[in-house]
C-alpha cells in the first residue's frame, strides 16, 4: 500500500470516528432533551389533573355534602314539616336551585361512569324533595297533623347518602392517583438530572476526542494536498480536452446520439433536441423506436442490426417523427464504438437534416409533373374537344327527333351527360395547368346545383339519394359558369364514389353568410355565399385530409383516379377569391365547405331552353377541318332555318368569301386548322368586308385571339348547339342594329 493510500485510509478512519462521536453526542443530547421535556409535561399534566379536575370535583362534592347534611335541603325540609315556618320553605327552595346548578356543572365536567351513577342517584332523591315541597306547603296550610304530613311527604334519602359516600370514595381514589403521578414525575426528573450531569462529562470527553481527531486529520490533509496538487493539474488538462470535445459535439450542426449495446439512448446533443422536440432527459433510457413513422420497412432495421453486429457502419435516410407529430428527413450514419479490448461498447448515430433538400426535389418533381400535365392538356384538348363537339351536336339532333319520354330519349340524354362529363375532364386539365382562364360573372349558385343534380341523378345508383336544401333559392356569386359547374360536379361525383355501392345520401346546401361570420376573411359589403356538400360515406383519416389537395394524391385504386380532381377544385375556388375546407373522420362521412364572394350585380342572361331556340334564315359560311364537325354543325343550323355552306379547307372558304363578300351574313370558323388558322382567316375576310360578324370555335387557345374590327365571339368546344344558336342570333341582330345606325356612305 502506497503512502497516499495509507494517508487516505487514515483520513477516512479519523473522519468516521469523529462522525460517530458527534452522532453519539447529538443523539444523547436529543434523548435527554426529549426525556426532560416529557417529564416536565408529565408533572404539568399531573399537577393540572390534581389541581384542576380532581380539585374542582372536591369542591363540587363538598357542596353536595352541605346540601345533604345539617342545614342542607333535607334538614330544612324536615324543619319546615315540623315547624311550618316559611323561612324554612324558602331556604329549601333556594338550596334546591343551588343544588341543581352545582349538579349540572358536575355532570357537564365529563365525570366517570361510577361518578355519574352516584350523581344521578343523589339527583333523583333531591328531585323527590323538590316535588314534595309544594305538597308539604299545602298540608301545612290545611293544618294537618304531623303524622298526616309525614305520610304525605315521606322520602327515603338513604340512597342519596350512600351515593354521596360512594362519590367521595371515587374522588379520594382519583386524588390519590394524581398525587402518585406527581411524585413519580418528580422522581424521574431527578433521575434525568443525574443522567444530564453524566452526559455533560461525556460531551466534554467527546469534544476533546473530536479535537484530537481533527488535529490528526489536518496533519494528514497537509500530506495529501501536495499529492493531490499534481493530480489536479493532470485532470484539469484532461477536462479541458474533454470539454472541447463535448462543446464540439453539443454545437454540431448534425444530430448526435449515443446508445448502449441494447439500443437504449445514453446521450443526445442539442441539435437532436432542436430538430425532434424531445429533450435529452426525455429520451434517455429509450430506444430510437419512438422516432419511427412507419415509412421504413422492417428489412431495413434488420439490415442495420446485421451491420452493427458485424462491427460495420450503416448509412441511409429515414423519415422520422417529431414530438409535435410532424416529421423530418434525416440522412443517418450509425457506427459501433469499439473499446480497448476490441468489443463493441456503444453505438453512435450521426444525422443530417435533409428535409429542405427533399422538399426542394419534390417541388421540382411536382413542377415537372404540372408542366407535363400542361403539355398533355394542350396536346389533347383540341382533338378531344372536336370529338366531343360531334357527339354533342349529334346527340342534340337525335334528341330533336326522339319522342319525349321514350327510351331512346333517355339513352340520348345519357350520351349528353357522358359528353358533358368528358368536357368537364378536359376543362379540369386545362384549368389545372392554368391554360384556360375563367370569365367571372354574376351567377345564381342554386342554378348550378340544380343543373349538376339533374345530370348526376340519371347516372347515380338507386342506393344513393341526392337532396338539395335550397334548390329554389337565389344566391348570386361572382364566378365562371363552367368553373362553378366543374366544382360542384367534381365534389358530388367524389361523394358518390366514396359511398360506392352502399346505401347513402348526398346533401347540398347553399346559404348566405354575413361578413361577421368570417373572421379569417376580409369583410365584403356583398357578403359571402357558402356551399356545403355533405355525404355519409366512410369518411377520411387525418393523414388523408392532410394530402387531400396535393397533386396526384388519390386513395382510389390504380386506374380509378388521377389525383387532380380536388386540386382543380381548390385552384378554381382560390381563383374566384373563395376558400375551401373539409371536415371528416373515419366512419362519419365528409363535408366540403366552399365560401365564395357574393355579388350585388344583375344576374347573367339565363341559359336558353330547347323551346326558346332562336332561329333565322340568313346565309352562314362554316369552316372546320374536321368533316364530322362541319357536317354536324351544318345539319343543326339548317334545322334552325339557316342557309349554310360548310368547308373543311380554310383556303377554299377564303376564296369563296373573296369572290362575293356580301354573299354571307356570318362567318363561323375553327381556330386550329392545317392550312390557315381561324385568326388569319377572320382577318383576311375582314380585309374585304370589315362588318362581317365572326364566331370562332376553339378546342384550345393558349395565347388569345387578335382580330381587327368589331369584337368576335369565341366559343369553347365542345359547343352546345343551343348556345351556338343563341350566339349566332345575337351576332346577326347586333350587326343589323349597328348597320342601321351608320349613315349611308359612311365607312364600316
Amino acid at each position: 500500500m502506497t503512502s497516499q493510500e495509507i494517508t487516505t485510509t487514515r483520513f477516512y478512519n479519523v473522519g468516521i470516528a469523529a462522525l460517530i462521536l458527534l452522532l453519539l453526542t447529538v443523539m444523547l443530547g436529543l434523548y435527554l432533551g426529549g426525556q426532560t421535556r416529557s417529564q416536565f409535561r408529565e408533572v404539568e399534566a399531573s399537577w393540572t389533573d390534581y389541581d384542576g379536575d380532581v380539585g374542582q370535583k372536591g369542591v363540587w362534592i363538598s357542596s353536595l355534602r352541605g346540601y345533604l347534611g345539617y342545614g342542607g335541603i333535607i334538614h330544612n325540609f324536615k324543619n319546615y314539616v315540623l315547624r311550618g315556618a316559611p323561612e324554612y320553605f324558602e331556604r329549601t327552595g333556594e338550596q334546591i336551585e343551588q343544588f341543581n346548578a352545582t349538579m349540572a356543572q358536575y355532570l357537564d365536567g365529563n365525570p366517570r361512569e361510577d361518578e355519574r351513577t352516584a350523581l344521578l342517584a343523589i339527583q333523583a332523591i333531591i328531585d323527590q324533595y323538590a316535588a314534595k315541597l309544594p305538597v308539604a306547603r299545602d298540608a301545612v296550610a290545611r293544618g294537618l297533623s304531623l303524622e298526616q304530613v309525614d305520610v304525605l311527604v315521606a322520602v327515603d334519602d338513604s340512597r342519596a347518602i350512600q351515593a354521596l359516600v360512594d362519590l367521595e370514595a371515587v374522588w379520594q381514589t382519583s386524588r390519590a392517583i394524581s398525587t402518585s403521578r406527581m411524585f413519580a414525575a418528580v422522581d424521574q426528573g431527578q433521575t434525568l438530572i443525574l443522567i444530564g450531569f453524566v452526559s455533560i462529562g461525556l460531551l466534554v470527553f467527546a469534544a476533546l476526542s473530536i479535537g484530537a481527531l481533527l488535529i490528526m486529520m489536518l496533519r494528514d490533509m497537509r500530506g495529501s494536498m501536495s499529492l493531490l496538487s499534481d493530480e489536479l493539474v493532470r485532470r484539469r488538462k484532461l477536462e479541458q480536452s474533454e470539454g472541447r470535445l463535448a462543446s464540439a459535439v453539443e454545437q454540431s450542426p448534425s444530430t448526435i446520439f449515443i446508445t448502449d449495446t441494447r439500443g437504449r439512448i445514453l446521450y443526445a446533443n442539442r441539435r437532436f433536441a432542436q430538430l425532434t422536440g424531445w429533450t435529452s432527459a426525455e429520451v434517455e433510457g429509450k430506444t430510437p423506436k419512438f422516432l419511427q413513422t412507419g415509412d421504413t420497412k422492417p428489412e431495413v432495421y434488420e439490415e442495420i442490426r446485421k451491420c452493427l453486429g458485424q462491427g460495420k457502419e450503416w448509412h441511409g435516410v429515414f423519415r422520422n417523427r417529431k414530438k409535435d407529430g410532424g416529421s423530418y428527413w434525416v440522412e443517418t450514419k450509425i457506427l459501433p464504438l469499439i473499446g480497448p479490448d476490441g468489443t463493441v461498447q456503444n453505438f453512435i448515430g450521426l444525422g443530417e437534416d435533409v428535409t429542405e433538400k427533399r422538399q426542394a426535389r419534390e417541388q421540382v418533381a411536382r413542377a415537372q409533373k404540372l408542366e407535363a400535365v400542361g403539355l398533355l392538356a394542350g396536346g389533347i384538348a383540341h382533338d378531344f374537344n372536336n370529338v366531343l363537339t360531334t357527339i354533342v351536336g349529334a346527340a342534340h339532333l337525335a334528341a330533336l327527333d326522339a319522342p319525349e319520354g321514350s327510351d331512346i330519349a333517355m339513352e340520348i340524354e345519357q350520351i349528353d351527360i357522358a359528353a358533358q362529363r368528358a368536357q368537364s375532364l378536359v376543362h379540369g386539365l386545362l384549368t389545372f395547368a392554368r391554360r384556360e382562364p375563367g370569365k367571372p360573372q354574376a351567377i345564381n349558385l342554386c342554378d348550378i346545383v340544380r343543373e349538376v343534380t339533374r345530370l348526376l341523378r340519371a347516372s347515380l345508383p338507386p342506393t344513393i339519394h341526392m337532396t338539395c336544401a335550397d334548390e329554389h333559392g337565389k344566391f348570386l356569386v361572382m364566378a365562371d359558369h363552367t368553373h362553378l359547374h366543374q366544382i360542384v360536379m367534381n365534389l358530388c361525383r367524389n361523394a358518390a364514389e366514396a359511398i360506392g355501392g352502399a346505401e347513402g345520401s348526398i346533401t347540398i346546401s347553399v346559404t348566405k353568410l354575413s361578413q361577421g361570420l368570417l373572421e379569417d376573411q376580409k369583410p365584403r359589403p356583398e357578403g359571402w355565399v357558402q356551399l356545403e356538400i355533405r355525404d355519409d360515406g366512410p369518411g377520411m383519416s387525418l393523414e388523408t385530409r392532410k394530402h387531400l389537395f396535393d397533386p396526384f394524391f388519390t386513395t382510389k385504386p390504380l386506374g380509378k383516379g388521377s389525383g387532380l380532381g380536388l386540386v382543380v377544385v381548390a385552384g378554381l375556388v382560390e381563383e374566384m377569391g373563395g376558400t375551401i375546407s373539409v371536415e371528416s373522420a373515419p366512419g362519419e362521412g365528409a363535408c366540403f365547405t366552399i365560401r365564395l364572394p357574393g355579388t350585388s350585380q344583375s344576374e347573367a342572361v339565363p341559359e336558353i331552353t330547347a323551346k326558346d331556340i332562336p332561329r333565322g334564315h340568313e346565309r352562314l359560311i362554316l369552316v372546320d377541318d374536321q368533316p364530322e364537325i362541319a357536317a354536324t354543325f351544318r345539319r343543326v343550323l339548317m334545322r334552325l332555318g339557316y342557309r349554310v355552306e360548310a368547308y373543311t379547307s380554310s383556303v377554299i372558304a377564303l376564296e369563296k368569301m373573296r369572290a362575293d363578300p356580301n354573299a354571307f351574313d356570318l362567318l363561323i370558323t375553327d381556330m386550329v386548322m392545317p392550312e390557315m388558322n381561324g385568326e388569319v382567316l377572320a382577318n383576311l375576310v375582314r380585309d374585304h368586308r370589315a362588318d362581317v360578324p365572326v364566331i370562332i370555335c376553339t378546342g384550345y387557345n393558349p395565347s388569345g385571339i387578335s382580330i381587327q374590327g368589331a369584337p368576335v365571339i369565341v366559343l369553347n368546344k365542345p359547343i352546345d348547339p343551343l348556345d351556338l344558336a343563341r350566339q349566332i342570333r345575337w351576332a346577326l341582330d347586333s350587326a343589323k342594329a349597328h348597320a342601321a345606325t351608320v349613315p349611308a356612305g359612311a365607312p364600316t
